[in-house]
């Protein structure tokens, strides 16, 4: 396989402790068949919090992506924007949050939620395709418009998501095409660890866990060597109660991941083969946190705060852990980066193109509400290229983070500002109870506490305090990560309060948020 050959790579030289970074091949008088070979692949996990054992986790059996880890770069403090499916992998697919892209909840059946048309200026496939890469696309999809996200190819799933080996099998082909000269990217989508394949009824509980894609009476998906757990000894989050019905399902839930990393394992194996390992940039990550009540369709931190995991072949300062604060926002400008394609004076493509022209070439959309009123010409993230080569230690000082619809019956928009000191929430719609997901609620785990009454302990809160939720909810990050202590009341953080109210009021209106208008009139 042949390099890109018109695109300008970043290539980053180090000698000794000095960095010479972003040099074009022209500028050095490259030849083309000199360049690097700069694949991607981009490996998204449905539903998993940061239960690996390169977190520190001791139970979690995830040896491949600890190897990844080790040779790569382990952001500790990387966030979703949102902990729902569609709307998280909108946000991942084009750089900007839900209120500027226009996908605020579920894309598929009846939800019916999807980008506005004019998002194809910035979306990732399309960008990346435009500085040359073939594109592929296998497992979860879950956004839309299709012809906004287009994949070149689409690679037929027939685990549906749930068996990463065979998955990693089919991408073979693509991954090892030696007659294609460009690139490639790949958008590589489990379904496990999401909730799913219904319950196991092996279980002696009177409430019994759900199967989190394992498959019935402990029986091992083809090709894979599963791994078992003991609920007796599976960790708790502090978000969750410990109780049996809690532990059988965080069991089931660690099988599934686990799973996930065997087939991480199959996917290097065939990139070796292929010798395009350390041709390629591996990021590992997750839509947001896990499928309990507390974590999924939350702003809490287990909503919000996923694995991330990069190894870029060409950094040779690897091997390190960052604290940076960095945001799903930043995924497509990051690999629009290190594909050459990324104006840093724009923060958008530098191939851009206009999307009026892009539909009326087309000859649709004419008089459809296409944008939002909204110009589609940079991204709300920014690069972690700098952080992955080491030149710089920050990446965001404060995380902006939403919630608006998970599924179509679920409206409770929550809106999020957390820097490393204070965490402010927003519940726009605290009138409301809150609304649960369809799965969330049957949920044994959150079945067997609601059934005591409002007045049981649900992790560092009560069912009751749950349901129902204040306008304002302050957290400090440093001395109460678990969230228990709300400070929005206490006069003694008047002063921060309002500090912080006026940064979220701040962030909404640069990042043009619609509900910056719920100030006035609610």
């Amino acid at each position: 396989m042949k390099p890109l050959q018109k695109s300008p790579v970043k290539i980053i030289f180090s000698i000794g402790s000095c960095i010479v970074a972003s040099l074009a091949l022209a500028s050095v008088g490259l030849a083309s068949d000199e360049a690097p070979e700069r694949n991607i692949i981009f490996f998204i996990t449905d539903d998993e919090s940061p239960t690996l054992g390169c977190y520190g986790d001791s139970v979690a059996v995830t040896p491949n992506i600890d190897a990844i880890a080790k040779d790569g770069v382990i952001f500790r403090n990387a966030f979703a924007t949102t902990a729902s499916c569609s709307a998280s992998r909108s946000v991942v697919m084009s750089g900007l949050h839900n209120h500027k892209n226009g996908q605020y909840g579920h894309e598929h059946h009846f939800h019916k939620f999807s980008s506005y048309h004019n998002v194809v200026s910035l979306a990732l496939p399309q960008v990346l395709a435009n500085e040359g890469y073939r594109t592929g696309h296998i497992g979860k999809y879950h956004v839309g418009p299709e012809a906004v996200f287009h994949y070149e190819t689409r690679l037929q799933d027939k685990s549906k998501g749930r068996n990463a080996v065979q998955m990693a099998e089919q991408c073979r082909d693509f991954l090892s095409d030696r007659s294609d000269e460009r690139p490639f990217f790949l958008y590589f989508a489990t379904s496990d660890p999401h909730r799913g394949g219904g319950i196991d009824q092996t279980s002696k509980l009177e409430l019994k866990p759900n199967l989190f894609g394992n498959r019935k009476e402990r029986k091992s998906h083809k090709d894979v060597e599963e791994v078992f757990y003991d609920p007796a000894k599976v960790p708790i989050p502090k978000f969750l109660p410990d109780s049996p019905e809690s532990r059988e399902e965080i069991a089931q839930y660690y099988q599934s991941c686990s799973r996930i990393d065997y087939g991480l394992g199959r996917l290097v194996s065939i990139l070796k083969e292929a010798g395009v390992y350390d041709k390629t940039l591996i990021v590992f990550t997750s839509d947001h946190g896990m499928a309990f009540a507390g974590g999924k369709t939350t702003v809490y931190e287990p909503g919000l705060k996923v694995p991330f995991v990069v190894r870029n072949p060409y950094d040779e300062n690897r091997g390190f852990e960052s604290d940076a604060m960095i945001s799903h926002i930043d995924i497509t400008p990051s690999l629009l980066d290190f594909a050459g394609g990324l104006d840093a004076k724009t923060n958008g493509p530098k191939k851009w193109v206009d999307p009026d022209k892009y539909w009326k070439d087309r000859g649709l959309f004419q008089k459809d509400n296409r944008d939002g009123h909204n110009k589609f010409k940079s991204y709300h993230g920014k690069s972690w290229l700098p952080v992955l080569a080491g030149e710089t230690k920050e990446h965001h000082k404060t995380i902006f983070a939403s919630h608006t619809f998970h599924e179509i019956t679920m409206y409770y928009p929550m809106r999020v500002v957390r820097d490393r000191d204070y965490k402010l929430i927003w519940n726009i719609a605290s009138g409301l109870d809150y609304p649960f997901a369809t799965d969330l609620w049957i949920a044994s785990s959150w079945q067997a506490q609601f059934a005591q009454g409002p007045e049981a302990m649900y992790g560092t809160k009560t069912v009751g305090q749950y349901i129902h939720r204040p306008k304002f909810e302050l957290y400090d990050m440093k001395s109460d990560s678990g969230e228990a202590n709300n400070l929005a009341d206490d006069p003694k953080f008047a002063t921060v309060l309002k500090e912080y109210q006026l940064k979220m009021k701040e962030m909404q209106t640069e990042l043009e948020d619609p509900w910056v208008m719920k100030w006035n009139y609610e």
